[in-house]
């Protein structure tokens, strides 16, 4: 079993359109559907799929759910609500009712500390309603994670740890080892080739993204850390999804057959609580 626990869906041929990504965007700006998602997976070994919600129409979460109801492949969404909105809870306990629904990533991430009691209630409903929250690295994540504690938090795209080639971001690993002392933090290693790496086309040795690599294992271990590709904006290294997979199956294998089942799917059950279909 394989899970890809972070890739986007959406339609720009739809009537209202998309808010993301912009027409201008000759490598994103197409419909991707879970469909295309599914073919692409299945080819690798991936058995199902978590979509993380790009769009910050707040229906657009809807829009999803309606999509994947029969389709087995989607094991879950990470919806895309703002913490700040007055009808936060609302929309949660209406989003909630499709057990498909498992969480929340905000596009934007008031996670600052001058913010953070703006946001807790918020925070507060969702661990009431046993959802987890994805976000992005900064120092408002490792305050959240400590004042909620039986919040589940997933931080994104390898915490934001550049890749080049040469040891980590020294200012960086210490901000995830920080992370990582809190056990609700999971760390999803994902991105590594769009997001991380500047180089175009991206280097598909393992070695090289390996500072990075060995810089989340060393903080999270094998129990936290979890698989995401990304896809499509996966493409925009210039390399395919199968060279995505390929690469973190060269690393995690190093790890043993637990750990890499650990990393591939049942992290991912524990961050997510997704259903099986």
């Amino acid at each position: 079993m394989m899970i890809d626990t972070h890739i986007h869906v959406y339609d720009p041929t739809r009537p209202q359109g998309v808010p993301w990504p912009d027409p201008d965007d000759e490598v994103l700006y197409r419909t991707v559907l879970p469909k295309h998602a599914r073919e692409l997976g299945e080819q690798e070994g991936i058995t199902g799929a978590v979509i993380v919600e790009a769009s910050v129409w707040v229906e657009d979460n809807q829009w999803v759910l309606d999509l994947i109801e029969n389709d087995p492949f989607i094991v879950g969404l990470v919806g895309n609500l703002d913490p700040r909105s007055d009808d936060f809870s609302q929309h949660v306990d209406r989003l909630s009712g499709n057990p498909l629904f498992r969480g929340i990533r905000p596009r934007m991430h008031p996670w600052e500390r001058e913010s953070m009691d703006q946001i807790l209630p918020a925070m507060e409903k969702l661990a009431e309603k046993d959802l987890e929250l994805d976000t992005g690295m900064n120092e408002g994540v490792v305050e959240l994670a400590k004042r909620i504690p039986q919040l589940r938090i997933v931080i994104n795209h390898c915490a934001n740890i550049p890749a080049d080639g040469n040891p980590a971001n020294p200012e960086k690993v210490e901000l995830v080892n920080r992370a990582a002392e809190n056990e609700n933090i999971y760390c999803k290693v994902s991105g590594l080739m769009d997001l991380r790496c500047q180089e175009r086309p991206a280097p598909t040795d393992v070695d090289y993204y390996r500072p990075v690599l060995d810089a989340l294992w060393n903080a999270f271990g094998e129990d936290r850390v979890i698989f995401g590709s990304d896809w499509p904006v996966h493409d925009r290294s210039e390399r395919t999804y199968a060279d995505a997979v390929a690469l973190v199956k060269s690393y995690f294998s190093e790890k043993g057959e637990e750990a890499y089942e650990k990393y591939f799917w049942k992290n991912a059950k524990a961050a997510y609580k997704y259903i099986d279909r």
